[in-house]
């Protein structure tokens, strides 16, 4: 064949060109789960606007029920508790706020725990503006010997809420009940139906609860939970329900469950779904980190929902298990997790930092005063007046910087409850680490100190939420440790439906004060 140049540069020019004309490929954008770092169990999510506000489940921590705001769904920001002081009817298991929002008034439909007789009861509560808490109006529902994990729907005007009940009764199975409320949403105001109630043959033989239920075409749809939702043996997964009315009847879908753990993200379930302005459907739910598990408790996980037009059934788009790494609904990735550390210097720095506390003891009293953070000794509890860091990922060094006191010991704590917990601390010329199990105090090691040493530095370096080395220095010098690196592992705090806490105490004779002049956290 011959060669003819000409015509083979114009061949090449004409395939340059149309390279050239081709638009580049659309570059996706992606988060990781979890959104939500951290303990954040049962998420509710709503949208008002541009805004997405979602609250969790705070157990047996106050302030109650920590609410987050967000503009796309994958990066949150810390707003406030719905309950800064606790409502005096209750005493503890905060659990499954439902936001919901109605003719420009926030309502949260909450569990709690009764004090006058320990049940757990479903409470209401409203406000004008979330950042600013709400205001209770107490008790709405109490059935038999439980009512939990309230959601709110509107139909046709008129508004209904749907609960879990007999969880508790042995004479009955688990069932999903409804009802209508009153205008104003703060009291029931019909008869209770029937949703669903769990099959003790089949996948949810372990109950059903965590209900989400919302309307698309013709159909009402649920999002449902099922089996045991808490600890190192939760089988937590999702089911999903359709109805072409409210009252039913519900027909659940034969490939349930629809979403289930795997290594990276276990025992998922208990959400909301919320619908973006471009019709996207995701579901803010929680589920444990394969790596850290129970150690740092349910966190907040968002999976997407699409939809076939021919069934008219929604499914998971990245499969039957959460992704770990998804589309983001608004083309936002994530904020760095850098963003999740803090450092606090109280002799320049006026940052307050959002502390939890044990909601069965008295909430501790504390302020910033004199450039340190100043807490008073008067909690009877044998671990002192704790304040404490809800924590994000298992691997982190928490360190906080002190003024030693003669006859207190600030202490740095891994909290599980006042009968649980493991803390270092310095005080008295010595530095101990102990630990307080089943309510008996034990210490594990201690190590003299110079009088003339007063300005102290403790340091926790956590590995999997699990591994714990403790480490002091006086402030400016280098570190030294106890007599060697000591390595602790503490299986035994509680993590049915929390994970423990870090965070500082101090312990001691009554009528003394902290001086905490700096704290610090950086996770890895």
């Amino acid at each position: 064949m011959k060669f003819l140049p000409g015509l083979f540069f114009f061949s090449w020019f004409v395939a340059a060109q149309a390279l050239a004309q081709k638009p580049a490929p659309t570059r996706v954008i992606t988060y990781r789960n979890p959104v939500i770092a951290g303990d954040f169990a049962d998420p509710s999510v709503i949208r008002v606007g541009n805004t997405y506000y979602a609250a969790g489940t705070s157990s047996e921590w106050g302030p109650a029920y920590p609410i987050y705001s967000s503009k796309d769904l994958v990066n949150w920001e810390y707003v406030g508790p719905v309950f800064a002081e606790l409502p005096k009817w209750t005493m503890g298991s905060y659990w499954a706020p439902e936001l919901f929002f109605r003719n420009g008034t926030f309502y949260v439909y909450y569990t709690a725990r009764r004090k006058s007789d320990k049940q757990s009861v479903i409470g209401v509560a409203s406000t004008k503006d979330i950042r600013k808490g709400f205001k209770d109006h107490g008790i709405i529902i109490e059935w038999t010997k439980e009512a939990i994990d309230a959601y709110v729907v509107e139909d046709k005007g008129k508004l209904f809420i749907t609960w879990k009940a007999y969880g508790l009764d042995k004479d009955r199975g688990i069932e999903l009940l409804g009802a209508e409320l009153s205008p104003d949403g703060l009291k029931l105001a019909g008869k209770e139906f029937s949703l669903i109630k769990a099959d003790p043959a089949g996948w949810e033989a372990g109950g059903a609860e965590g209900q989400a239920i919302f309307k698309r075409g013709n159909y009402w749809y649920m999002l449902y939970s099922g089996n045991a939702c808490c600890g190192d043996r939760c089988d937590y997964q999702v089911g999903l329900a359709r109805a072409e009315k409210l009252q039913g009847p519900w027909t659940k879908h034969t490939g349930n469950p629809v979403l289930f753990g795997d290594n990276f993200w276990k025992c998922p379930g208990h959400g909301t779904v919320v619908v973006t302005p471009d019709r996207r459907y995701f579901y803010l739910h929680h589920a444990y980190n394969g790596t850290d598990f129970t150690f740092a408790g349910r966190q907040g996980v968002l999976s997407e929902l699409v939809w076939d037009e021919t069934t008219h059934w929604p499914a998971f788009r990245y499969g039957k298990t959460p992704p770990a790494q998804a589309e983001s609904p608004t083309g936002v990735g994530p904020v760095p997790q850098q963003t999740l550390n803090f450092s606090v210097n109280y002799e320049r720095d006026t940052l307050r930092l959002p502390w939890v506390f044990d909601a069965s003891l008295p909430k501790p009293k504390f302020d910033i005063r004199a450039s340190a953070l100043e807490i008073e000794c008067e909690n009877p509890a044998i671990t002192g007046n704790f304040l404490g860091h809800t924590i994000k990922n298992g691997s982190y060094t928490f360190a906080t910087e002190f003024v030693i006191k003669d006859t207190a010991f600030h202490n740095i704590i891994l909290y599980g409850d006042a009968h649980n917990a493991i803390g270092y601390g310095a005080g008295q010329n010595r530095v101990e680490l102990w630990q307080v199990k089943d309510g008996k105090r034990e210490t594990l090691q201690k190590q003299e100190i110079p009088d003339k040493y007063k300005n102290i530095r403790l340091e926790l370096q956590s590995r999997y939420g699990r591994f714990y080395t403790f480490s002091w220095a006086v402030k400016g010098q280098k570190i030294d440790s106890l007599t060697s690196p000591l390595q602790l592992e503490a299986p035994w705090l509680p993590r049915w439906d929390r994970a423990p806490r870090v965070g500082i105490s101090i312990t001691g004779p009554a009528n003394q004060k902290s001086e905490f002049k700096a704290i610090e956290m950086k996770y890895e």
